[in-house]
């Protein structure tokens, strides 16, 4: 991402600058892509899969959340076969507001059929022990796989097409390399005179140790055994969560009117932004005095607004753009409304966001939305309680993970990371 800096001159020979930021406007009318918009219902990846409704509940009044931001998330160059959705939900209750929970992320995928999990499965293959050397076989061209791990390459012109495979061979040697002497760990041939041993035994003999070691755990205290699963976070279920039905359309709350996203451009700055006012006031009438006999505001709310100067420089940045209400660059720096709040104080020195929850990856920025589309989101709104947030930035797995027990070319859904700044409001009588 380009450096700036509102404070900062520009120079003469250049009169404005252009990011790497993207950034999205609202419009009524819909345009090729219909998936990016603001409010409306949730569109799914699978309309005949939904995620869990667990995912859309706030985590204040456990209710049904709606959408305020559905973003088509595909990026085919960091993550080929990936469809990707982002989606931010927020509660609808007042009662809500400013507290955490009352705002989330989700991130859909649903990978194509041999992408990068085909390529997992065969990197393992490939780190298999390699079958016992065969006589002379013919020459071929040495491949990574089998020049870091022995591993012949598959569809190889030698033998089996799978090196793993246990079919009949031509040679007179067993197909099995883990067979008979071939296997350097098994017990040498008994002698003929003696009657062999039966087959099982051995088996039984393990068996019977493996059942002992399980009682033996089974009978250790509840505690115990409760510690040695919080110390090993490796011992995750791959079983995902059952997945909680949707309400009845009749039961949710109600969407946003719809805006598209239709219209997107690269952030361009003026190098000398206008001034912004240092305090913004707004005064707002009491409704208990509204029986008054018509004289002045005997009581009033004064909601100042602390800007200090970091919120200078986000109010200079947006002002450039007035309409914008979201901010997309994938891997780059979200624009800070404060430094002040946890939020801030994290992404401005250095801390990371919290790892992905799936994967344990890093997270990185991806989209944040901006104050304009609580404008665009609340146009039929009326009164002045509305959403109060400065800023909501989303933070996604860097390496765009699947949720557990989701197959390849199935939709999954995780939750992923909203960082809300909300509005820095001090009241006063």
């Amino acid at each position: 991402m380009a450096p700036y800096d509102s404070d900062s001159s520009g120079g003469e020979e250049e009169e404005y600058t252009e990011t790497n930021v993207l950034l999205g406007y609202a419009s009524k009318d819909a345009d090729d892509d219909t998936i990016s918009r603001l409010g409306g219902r949730p569109e799914w990846l699978d309309p005949s899969s939904p995620p869990s409704a667990a995912l859309a509940r706030c985590k204040v009044c456990k209710d049904m959340m709606v959408v305020i931001l559905q973003l088509n998330g595909e990026l085919p160059e960091q993550f080929p076969g990936h469809e990707r959705r982002i989606y931010v939900f927020a509660c609808r209750k007042k009662t809500c507001r400013r507290k955490d929970g009352s705002i989330r992320a989700v991130r859909g995928v649903r990978i194509a059929p041999g992408s990068k999990v085909v390529a997992a499965k065969e990197e393992k293959e490939e780190k298999k022990p390699a079958p016992a050397a065969k006589a002379e076989p013919k020459p071929i061209a040495t491949g990574l796989g089998e020049s870091l791990f022995g591993a012949k390459p598959i569809g190889s012109s030698t033998g089996s097409a799978n090196p793993f495979a246990t079919g009949k061979s031509s040679a007179a040697a067993p197909s099995n390399p883990f067979a008979s002497s071939a296997n350097p760990f098994s017990k040498p041939a008994a002698p003929a005179a003696e009657e062999p041993k039966p087959a099982d035994a051995e088996p039984k003999e393990e068996a019977t140790v493996t059942e002992k070691v399980a009682e033996a755990v089974s009978s250790l205290p509840q505690t115990f055994a409760e510690t040695l699963n919080l110390n090993n976070p490796q011992a995750k279920s791959d079983k995902p969560e059952p997945a909680e039905p949707w309400p009845a359309e009749k039961d949710l709350p109600a969407p946003y009117p719809v805006s598209y996203l239709a219209d997107a451009d690269y952030e361009t700055l003026d190098p000398t932004p206008a001034p912004v006012p240092q305090a913004v006031q707004m005064d707002v009438d009491d409704p208990s005095a509204a029986g008054g006999s018509g004289g002045g505001k005997e009581e009033k709310d004064v909601f100042e607004s602390t800007m200090d100067a970091d919120f200078q420089k986000f109010a200079d940045r947006l002002a450039q753009n007035p309409e914008q209400v979201i901010r997309y660059e994938f891997r780059g720096q979200p624009l800070l409304y404060s430094k002040t709040d946890p939020v801030g104080q994290n992404l401005s020195t250095g801390r990371s966001m919290p790892r992905c929850g799936n994967c344990g990856s890093a997270r990185t920025f991806e989209v944040q939305m901006t104050p304009n589309a609580i404008a665009e989101l609340e146009a039929e709104e009326m009164g002045l309680e509305g959403m109060d947030w400065g800023t909501i930035i989303v933070g996604v797995c860097d390496s765009d993970c699947q949720a557990r027990g989701v197959g390849e070319g199935e939709a999954g859904y995780l939750e992923e990371w909203a960082g809300v700044q909300w509005e820095e409001l001090t009241m006063r009588r």
